[in-house]
């Protein structure tokens, strides 16, 4: 068995773990970094990117096939357009091969030592990796748990066959006939409205009363009118019980009790994510747990001295950017510098249509913290620029403490709104006030002009409604 020494060890080379390496290599720690699969992890393999990828590709096929019978009112016209997905996907596949690249070159940049393998904990200093050429040992002075999280799936509606999750369904060569999608949370959100735009018929299935329970209705309702307008049927309060008799339906019980069979050549599974701790030797380790997720503290250490654990193994929110920001600084932290984890502003987007985007708190959950808050929201359907994109549904929303003017958060719904989720979080992060924003200059015609109306609005002098 070969042997090796380092000062870190990293577990899992997604978002959280290649950022972790990166930085520490960055610092002088001589870092190892394990990955099972493709350098990236999931969000750069099967999540964030190549799902961007396809949902861009439908949006352009839309756009194209509304011109194409005379719904564009633009005045632009087009013929029989048609879309070949497997070349789609070949597309995706491309963009996704260049960044796993990007990402090995950075890691070799910092002088970090990959390790293709899927790694076993020994002990709380040691893992075994099991490699193409054999056993590798890879003592460690510090460990960070970067593992990731897997697809959750239903006891009824095992994956296999017509039943597929998120990583199935960002690899088809064909658009579904009909798709019926189990959970209406952003995952299945996303990737329904896009194959529904590509041509397939869809059915959401979700067992709350509202799709994308996590957000308030205000921001939801734009999302549901336009999944109406692009023929998507929603369920809610409604639970899918399995595969029909012929297994070539989804069976579904409705609230008042009644049972349905939803037509699908494809069924996909998007009831959430659990963290990856099985087959890691996790259970010869002696962690503290919170339910299924590893817990950790401000530093993101777990109950075990020289363990760190961050990303989705550790729970919600299970987004990216936080595990990214928590490699970062646990790489410093080992560098001896003073850190600690702040999650004050993690902003969250759902990349529907029209997308979704909250920073900070929102309205109830200012209130929840006892705080007497004031609201300002301002329309896109009053805003220059949206008006020219043809994209006017949604809204800028801030929330402010009544008696400071301090901005609390700051949400969204409308087209676009994702690439003003810095500028949400921007201002959150450096303490503005109602006034810092009103007060900020923000160029014309622009939709970043509905933040700054917004709170000129929550002031009591909102200048264009």
């Amino acid at each position: 068995m070969k042997e090796m020494s380092c000062k870190l060890l990293v577990i899992g080379a997604g978002p959280g773990g290649y950022v972790c390496a990166i930085r520490a290599g960055q610092l002088g720690i001589d870092t190892v970094i394990v990955e099972a699969g493709k350098l990236g992890g999931t969000c750069l393999t099967v999540g964030c990117i190549p799902s961007k990828a396809l949902i861009h590709a439908a949006d352009e096929f839309d756009a194209i096939r509304h011109a194409s019978i005379g719904k564009s009112a633009m005045g632009i016209n087009a013929e029989n357009p048609s879309i070949d997905l497997a070349k789609t996907i070949s597309w995706k596949d491309g963009i996704v091969g260049r960044l796993t690249t990007g990402v090995a070159n950075l890691l070799q940049k910092s002088r970090v030592k990959i390790v293709h393998g899927r790694a076993r904990f020994r002990d709380g200093k040691t893992v075994e990796v099991e490699t193409e050429t054999g056993q590798q040992l890879i003592r460690a002075e510090a460990i960070v748990i970067a593992t990731g999280s897997d697809p959750v799936e239903l006891p009824a509606l095992p994956f296999e066959g017509r039943v597929i999750s998120s990583t199935e369904a960002l690899s088809l060569k064909e658009v579904p006939k009909n798709l019926a999608v189990v959970g209406g949370g952003y995952i299945g959100l996303e990737l329904g409205t896009a194959f529904a735009k590509l041509g397939a018929s869809v059915t959401i299935v979700e067992a709350t009363e509202q799709i994308l329970p996590l957000y308030d209705a205000d921001l939801v309702k734009p999302v549901l009118r336009r999944l109406g307008q692009l023929g998507i049927k929603v369920l809610t309060s409604a639970k899918a019980m399995g595969l029909s008799a012929n297994g070539e339906a989804l069976l579904v019980e409705t609230a008042d009790g009644r049972k349905l069979d939803i037509a699908a050549d494809r069924i996909l599974v998007t009831v959430g994510r659990r963290p990856r701790t099985i087959g890691s030797g996790l259970e010869e380790l002696d962690l503290d747990r919170s339910g299924p997720y590893l817990r950790i503290d401000d530093r993101c250490r777990t109950s075990m001295r020289g363990i760190y654990a961050i990303g989705d193994v550790t729970g919600e929110p299970m987004l990216a950017h936080r595990a990214m920001a928590q490699g970062e600084m646990v790489a410093e932290i080992i560098a001896g510098k003073k850190r600690a984890w702040d999650k004050r502003c993690i902003p969250a987007i759902c990349f529907t249509d029209p997308e979704i985007v909250s920073a900070g708190l929102s309205p109830e959950e200012a209130r929840e913290q006892g705080y007497e808050v004031k609201i300002g929201q301002f329309p896109f359907a009053a805003n220059g620029r949206a008006m020219t994109m043809g994209a006017e549904d949604g809204f800028v929303r801030v929330v402010a403490r009544a008696d400071t003017n301090l901005v609390l958060g700051v949400q969204a719904v409308g087209s676009g709104v994702s690439e003003l989720s810095a500028s949400f979080s921007l201002a959150i992060e450096m303490g503005a006030r109602l006034e810092d924003i009103a007060g900020t200059i923000h160029a014309h015609p622009t939709r970043s002009e509905a933040l700054q109306e917004a709170a000129l609005r929550a002031l009591g002098h909102a200048l264009h409604i």
